[in-house]
């Protein structure tokens, strides 16, 4: 029993990638190089995800993953945003060092959330024709908040990124774009090792009062 499924699975991993289209595998690579970058603190994770994004606001139209489309395009808009922030001094700082969440953004950042998943959760229950409207407004919901807080490099934008990737895991699957599902897995392994390297440049900051770093080259 275990066996068929296993093989099940891996059938339809093996099918899924081959039939996987060239601007999904553009989306993916940007994707991966985009998280890559942001891990090492490289001001490249916003040209870089621009791209990535771009596309994927083409794909989740097209799969109607709607709330997925529109949290894409606010990426978009994100991106911007948080590379212009991330280039911002601070305090005799060359570059914004990396913070942690006091308890005002904590609650900022669970009311953003929950809002956004009433709101996203409302709106495709009675204006799409989403299959999935309680797993997509969940990710997405999880994604907005993970921008937010990234662009304003706080640390703990890495536990939203990765809430978001272990429900897009199975939501993309289910979707048929494999490709983007193991994506997402990557991107898991990414992001705790980005929570793992954040955390360890801003016990750093703290002891020796040295900024963290944003390459812009």
């Amino acid at each position: 029993m275990i066996g068929a499924i296993f093989i099940s699975l891996w059938s339809s991993l093996v099918e899924g990638i081959v039939q996987t289209s060239l601007l999904e595998w553009i989306a993916v690579l940007t994707g991966l190089g985009s998280v890559w970058y942001s891990v090492k603190e490289n001001i490249w994770v916003y040209p870089i995800g621009m791209i990535s994004v771009a596309i994927y606001i083409y794909l989740a139209f097209t799969y109607q993953l709607y709330a997925d489309m529109g949290v894409n395009g606010y990426y978009f808009l994100m991106s911007i945003y948080g590379w212009y922030q991330w280039l911002q001094p601070e305090e005799k700082k060359p570059f914004k060092p990396i913070t942690k969440n006091d308890g005002a953004y904590w609650t900022r950042s669970l009311l953003f959330f929950g809002i956004s998943w009433i709101t996203l959760y409302t709106i495709l229950v009675n204006f799409t024709d989403s299959d999935v409207p309680f797993w997509d407004s969940l990710t997405t919901s999880f994604a907005i908040v993970g921008m937010w807080l990234m662009a304003e490099k706080k640390l703990e934008h890495w536990l939203f990124w990765i809430a978001t990737d272990l429900v897009s895991i199975p939501l993309y699957f289910y979707k048929g774009l494999v490709l983007t599902s193991g994506q997402f897995l990557i991107f898991t392994l990414l992001a705790w090792s980005g929570w793992i390297r954040w955390n360890r440049e801003w016990t750093k900051l703290q002891q020796e009062g040295t900024p963290s770093r944003v390459p812009a080259k």
